[in-house]
């Protein structure tokens, strides 16, 4: 862990925590607009549909290759020069998004979101370096905090701004991450000492060398196929929930973006308050299991669901889903030397692109085959059926994964 002072500590992780914040803020800013957009651009609405599709594609492919680039870069060079430039960059990413007279120039913009918001694995990278092992699983919770709070709070500007013109709000998520890089610049000490660094190597820096590291020790292995299918049961929302609210439950926008901003509220509760205490009373991995066998009961409800009631019912339970992610990253950190916390986080993005990639397709195929006249799948809740067999598959393997915890982090931390 640094060495950093107390008081610099502190700084460090609010930084973190306004930083996570404010980007977060700053993408969701734009996913009220972005579509819209794409159509003005296009110029027509089947069109709009496949130039979105492609967008979503090119974010999730640059994240999953430049995640370990950037990683890696901060094992060598450090957090602070690494999250600084990568802010900076998604500052200037905005404002090209903002003046982008052709649809060419906003695929450019999203492939350079794809890269600069790859900073997040440094920000995990540096919460790993400045809080000691039982405190991550609540610094990781404070991160997801503020990702949820920012996920609340971007969406509800962006559609205000919307409302006033479709550039302004790419122009007010510019001027939000370049005040995290001001605030940065003044404020953020690093982290990660000299002669804890790692030299830099494309062959460990690439997506498939990254990966090669969560191989290098079995439970590491283990977690990061949990982790995997966290993400990959989560993406269900992304995929399908606004189709199957508004089939189901007769839903529209208003009260579509009324329970999106519950969830995040839900979530800002769990990560933010519960998971310290939690962590402290029953442990990471105790702890761990609970969010995913929780989240497979909410999401099977969701599914299950006859009314719009019951399915907000559901939601509660479902949002103790998130005590998951943040122990999966504490006791994936523990099972790595200091100088490859970066890459192990870049590792960890590379898994979640390559479940945003994957898991939209596998889930919006099922609804597709579970709606209409005469539907393959008779029953439309199978989408969420499946995602909630997945969480308890995961729930199963990470407790079979953390049984060992003590012994490995005794010995399998110094060997590796």
């Amino acid at each position: 862990m640094s060495v950093i002072s107390s008081s610099r500590r502190t700084a460090a992780i609010a930084f973190i925590l306004v930083t996570a914040l404010l980007d977060v803020m700053s993408m969701g800013i734009t996913i009220p607009v972005l579509p819209r957009l794409i159509e003005t651009l296009s110029g027509s609405d089947a069109a709009a549909g496949m130039w979105n599709g492609l967008f979503v594609a090119l974010w999730a492919g640059m994240q999953f290759l430049c995640s370990p680039v950037i990683g890696s870069l901060s094992d060598r060079f450090g957090r602070r020069p690494v999250i600084l430039i990568s802010v900076a960059g998604l500052a200037l990413d905005y404002v090209l998004m903002a003046l982008a007279p052709s649809l060419w120039w906003l695929a450019l913009g999203r492939l350079l979101a794809g890269v600069t918001s790859s900073s997040f694995t440094s920000a995990f990278a540096y919460m790993a370096d400045i809080t000691p092992p039982e405190q991550r699983a609540r610094g990781y919770g404070l991160i997801g905090a503020a990702f949820s709070a920012g996920f609340v709070a971007g969406p509800l500007i962006g559609g205000v701004l919307g409302e006033v013109s479709l550039r302004a709000p790419f122009w007010a998520a510019a001027a939000l991450s370049a005040l995290a890089f001001l605030y940065g610049l003044f404020v953020l000490p690093e982290s990660l000492a000299a002669d804890r660094r790692m030299a830099f190597g494309w062959r460990r820096a690439n997506p498939f060398g990254a990966l090669r590291l969560l191989r290098s020790h079995p439970e590491l292995s283990s977690l990061a196929v949990v982790n995997f299918l966290l993400y990959f049961a989560h993406h269900l929302f992304s995929a399908v929930f606004v189709l199957y609210a508004g089939d189901r439950y007769g839903w529209g926008a208003w009260q579509v973006g009324s329970l999106l901003a519950m969830v995040g509220l839900l979530d800002m509760g769990v990560q933010g308050v519960l998971v310290g205490p939690v962590v402290r009373r029953l442990g990471d991995r105790a702890t761990m299991v609970i969010g995913l066998a929780f989240g497979a009961v909410g999401v099977a409800c969701m599914g299950l669901a006859p009314t719009g009631w019951l399915f907000v019912a559901a939601m509660f339970p479902n949002a103790l889903w998130g005590l998951a992610m943040p122990t999966i990253q504490s006791l994936m950190t523990q099972r790595v030397s200091e100088s490859e916390q970066g890459q192990l986080q870049g590792a960890n993005n590379s898994v979640g692109s390559i479940a945003g990639i994957v898991s939209p397709l596998f889930f919006g195929a099922v609804y597709s085959l579970s709606v209409g006249p005469r539907p393959a799948l008779p029953f439309i809740g199978t989408a969420f059926l499946i995602a909630a067999a997945v969480l308890a598959g995961a729930a199963l393997l990470g407790h079979v994964a953390g049984r060992g915890r003590d012994a490995a982090l005794d010995k399998g931390v110094a060997d590796h």
